[in-house]
């Protein structure tokens, strides 16, 4: 049976950890099936062995009849190679049941991430999403191995038990009663283990969104000064995680060490009882290699049932981490009203922000934060009494939000792949009208044109793209003759020039079609923002909301994208947080926010000459601007 890494892996069974495990075997039951009763005939087959060598002992060898010897020998031989043939089938099959529950957790875990969206960041930490991803999956996989061998320890436990009936009662009644007493023995650690591995748990997910939040935040940490409180904060919490995990080590040693002494003692006991039954002539010499053979074959079932318990005890815990991630839910949406048909004015009641249409509107504080709250109210990512003309957010069902607000955050994700992937390039529309994938060409570049190989050259032809320019084909009447890949190119190409990123696409070896690391690490600050700006700017919203979206870009290139970015925005809502003069100049409204409230509205240059409070936030960044200048 194939696995399917891309089928639809079904609705998970979301009411317990226990129930979790049962949900994954039962979406695959003809292959777990298969691997019960392969590991039951591998394990009874080794079971086997002995009973064959007590008859060839019994019927062979001890009355000299050597055709009997090698008639019982040769079934031995036939044994062992189907029994070798049977394990390698066993292993196969095991092998894709582990690999059918890991993927198909990874797919319900990444399915559950999807569907809460934005909602994800605020319900679950970083840390507890990774941890899920590298550590719960794989311990919940292996723990489906119970499935195959598990059983079949248990079925070779009973034709074990079986056997040695037909040599001693008493013999069997010790073998049978022996392991429940084991399990009697180690059921208390288990439970102890269960709890000692949950608490590690959540401390390793903590302790991994520390570590996430600090390689994130170095930078920010060392211009502040606090690297060395947050690296305090981080040995305090590894030294509580080592040692949580010294307790679940203790826990764990113990249930190994008594999962392999107990049953040699156990065996050992049965083995002397033979023995002794031997002696006294209640058993043959045969029944004796026999008994032997039993105790050494009950030493695989017995590792294995120990072993089976253990990893069940950590699965279930693994199990509940991701059916409590599974449980979480999106934010309600029970719009029922229509958006605005026409563009309207965007309004948050909680900090008095009223944006115009068609306008580009700046939003400045002292707290990003502040912004950053106003941006999300106004796209419905938090909860407010923001209004959309004279609808309640709330009451526009969200879909026909996200359609037409877009926030451009300016640490939003970029996943690994191609720049054109990057960018969400569709496929269709990229043929050039030569028939060329423009992906391949560099940015400034036509139908006609080799690539450009200098700034001025792709200036100049960049320039010839507007963004009215670029929809000249897709506004154009249906009857309008459209060279192919039209539409592709201008929109590619009017988004690449008014986020200044031309010179970043030309600088890659294959342009577009380059591949980026995840969050494109392999690029500078400043390219990844022009790169996001690109890619907000080429899905064309009605509505876009950008957080800073040129603190990481100098002067020069910063005054660039100011120009560009209000071309290309004409006509259309745009809201920047922002605290740059090269912005702010270019905005046609400003509001200053004092504790997350307007303080004042204005142009640029008006609250300039009538806000001493503005003039102060802004003039730190315009000597900023002046120093850089002067620099460059």
């Amino acid at each position: 049976m194939r696995i399917d890494a891309y089928e639809d892996p079904g609705t998970p069974d979301r009411r317990g950890g226990w129930r979790y495990l049962v949900w994954l075997v039962r979406r695959q039951w003809p292959r777990c099936l298969a691997g019960a009763v392969l590991a039951s005939a591998w394990m009874v087959l080794l079971a086997a062995t002995p009973y064959l060598m007590a008859r060839a002992v019994d019927h062979g060898l001890v009355p000299g009849d050597l055709g009997a010897l090698a008639g019982w020998t040769g079934a031995m031989v036939a044994v062992g190679a189907v029994n070798a043939w049977l394990g390698m089938l066993r292993h196969r099959t095991m092998t894709k049941v582990r690999m059918d529950a890991n993927f198909r957790t990874v797919k319900v875990v990444v399915g559950q991430a999807t569907r809460l969206g934005a909602a994800l960041r605020g319900q679950v930490g970083t840390g507890e999403v990774v941890t899920i991803g590298v550590g719960d999956v794989q311990t919940i996989s292996t723990t489906l191995t119970a499935v195959g061998p598990g059983i079949g320890a248990i079925v070779a436990y009973a034709a074990v038990g079986g056997l040695m009936l037909s040599v001693s009662t008493g013999l069997a009644l010790v073998v049978l009663l022996g392991v429940p007493v084991l399990g009697v023995l180690l059921g208390p650690l288990m439970g102890r283990l269960q709890g000692r591995e949950a608490e590690y748990r959540e401390r390793q997910s903590v302790l991994t969104a520390r570590i996430g939040d600090l390689a994130g935040g170095l930078r920010v940490l060392n211009g502040l000064g606090g690297k060395g409180l947050v690296a305090d904060a981080f040995r305090r919490d590894s030294a509580r995680l080592r040692a949580q995990g010294y307790r679940v080590g203790a826990v764990t040693s113990w249930i190994q060490a008594l999962g392999v002494g107990l049953p040699m003692l156990f065996l050992a006991l049965v083995t002397w009882l033979g023995a002794r039954q031997a002696a006294q002539g209640h058993i043959s010499v045969g029944e004796l290699v026999s008994v032997y053979g039993y105790v050494v074959a009950l030493g695989w079932p017995v590792a294995l049932l120990i072993e089976m318990g253990h990893q069940l005890s950590r699965g279930v815990v693994a199990a509940r981490r991701v059916v409590a991630f599974l449980r979480l839910e999106p934010a309600p949406d029970d719009g029922t009203r229509d958006a605005p048909a026409e563009p309207s004015v965007l309004h948050d009641p909680a900090s008095g922000v009223r944006i115009a249409p068609g306008r580009l509107t700046a939003l400045v504080t002292s707290r990003p934060s502040d912004a950053t709250d106003v941006l999300d109210r106004l796209a419905r990512y938090a909860p407010s009494d923001a209004t959309w003309g004279d609808v309640p957010l709330t009451d526009i069902p969200l879909p026909q939000i996200r359609a037409r607000i877009l926030v451009a955050d300016a640490e939003a994700d970029l996943f690994a792949g191609t720049l054109s992937d990057v960018m969400g390039v569709p496929e269709a529309g990229l043929g050039g009208a030569d028939g060329v994938d423009v992906r391949h060409r560099r940015a400034g570049a036509t139908s006609r044109d080799t690539p450009a190989d200098s700034d001025a050259v792709a200036e100049t032809e960049t320039d010839a793209y507007t963004y009215a320019d670029a929809y000249t084909y897709a506004d154009a009447d249906a009857d309008t003759e459209r060279p192919p890949g039209a539409d592709g190119l201008a929109k590619l190409t009017a988004a690449l020039h008014a986020a200044a990123a031309e010179d970043v696409v030309r600088a890659l070896p294959e342009g577009l079609d380059t591949r980026v690391a995840a969050q494109a690490r392999d690029l500078s600050g400043g390219q990844r923002q022009r790169i996001r700006l690109a890619r907000a700017l080429l899905a064309d919203p009605e509505v876009l909301l950008a957080a800073e979206p040129t603190s990481a870009l100098d002067a020069h290139t910063e005054a660039t994208v100011a120009d560009r970015l209000k071309r290309a925005r004409q006509g259309r809502t745009t809201v920047l947080a922002a605290t740059s003069p090269l912005l702010l100049a270019r905005a046609d409204v400003v509001h200053h926010l004092v504790d997350g409230k307007v303080a004042a509205s204005g142009t640029h240059r008006v609250l300039l000459d009538t806000e001493p409070g503005y003039r102060a936030l802004v003039a730190r960044d315009d000597e900023g601007t002046e120093e850089g200048e002067a620099t460059r």
